[in-house]
């Protein structure tokens, strides 16, 4: 989950510019994920939950993510995109 939830992270950061949470559900594989995408003050927030892996919290700052998936602690540089708008997914 945690890599899918990652390259799916990549994607909300790549993409989103709300100024407001926006909640957001999609299906990959059978596992449904329901999260909010929050922007504050210098990050953006992304909290929500799995039907098979759990909870998850992820802040975007900078070029860094940082947080938790399915109970473990997870850090990774954010993707950035490709002139074509491609995203890049953040290998571990």
């Amino acid at each position: 989950m945690t890599r899918f939830l990652i390259a799916a992270a990549a994607a909300t950061v790549a993409f989103a510019t709300p100024a407001v949470a926006k909640d957001r559900v999609f299906t990959h594989e059978g596992v449904t994920y329901a999260y909010t995408a929050t922007p504050t003050a210098d990050a953006l927030v992304l909290e929500g939950k799995a039907s098979k892996g759990g909870k998850f919290r992820l802040v975007v700052k900078g070029d860094w993510v940082n947080g938790y998936a399915g109970g473990a602690r997870v850090s990774f540089r954010a993707p950035k995109r490709e002139a074509a708008g491609a995203v890049l997914v953040a290998q571990r």
